[in-house]
């Protein structure tokens, strides 16, 4: 990959949008963290209908600038139809084989792994990066995998050449140590979004710390 991974990537979960003034909120909140310096945001959305996510993809894609790459979770077909740069599929997910066939050679594939076993399997897939994870306990899943820890982290530095995102309860205050292992990224959901949260001030702190 030409393209340098980035060491940010925030997951914005559709359950963090409100209901009222949606379009707005979401145009605001990519503007704002693409003016904080975030290059890659995947959206995922588990629970919505189809039009739902087409009708969030298109306000994100159409907010977007060219140094922002957008990531739909779970669908290589959404992906190609919302214009997107590239899917990410977990482990119960279409294959990454199967993900590539249908966004081409253009677009990004990542793959979420939990184990050693997976990693190797990933190893040989065509995709562009893998995520391992969870690094630490999560609440941003109703039913995560056991936890990996740091060592995870590091073992999966050893058994892949691609770049590593590490995920999975992620915060300003453990990001450092995370980097310490090997990863080349680091993936944030509910340390950036949700009530409350200033996801641009957050992102910055965060690159501050990368720096």
């Amino acid at each position: 990959m030409s393209w340098q991974f980035p060491i940010l990537y925030p997951i914005l979960d559709a359950s963090f949008l409100p209901v009222s003034g949606r379009d707005a909120f979401l145009a605001q909140l990519v503007s704002e963290l693409t003016d904080a310096g975030v290059t890659l945001l995947q959206y995922r959305n588990k629970q919505g209908a189809e039009d739902e996510v087409l009708a969030d993809a298109a306000v994100i894609r159409r907010t977007a600038p060219a140094t922002l790459r957008l990531m739909m979770n779970d669908s290589p077909a959404l992906a190609v139809r919302a214009g997107f740069d590239g899917v990410h599929v977990g482990q119960e997910d279409i294959s990454p084989v199967g993900a590539r066939e249908i966004v081409g050679l253009e677009r990004m594939v990542g793959v979420s792994t939990h184990n050693r076993a997976q990693l190797e399997q990933a190893a040989t897939q065509p995709v562009d990066y893998v995520a391992i994870g969870p690094v630490f306990a999560t609440a941003s899943k109703s039913n995560p995998d056991p936890v990996v820890s740091l060592e995870g982290v590091r073992e999966a530095r050893k058994v892949t050449t691609k770049p590593l995102v590490a995920i999975g309860g992620i915060t300003l205050e453990n990001a450092g140590q995370v980097l310490e292992t090997g990863a080349d990224s680091v993936a944030v959901i509910s340390a950036m979004f949700g009530p409350g949260k200033d996801s641009a001030k957050i992102a910055k702190d965060f690159l501050q710390i990368f720096r």
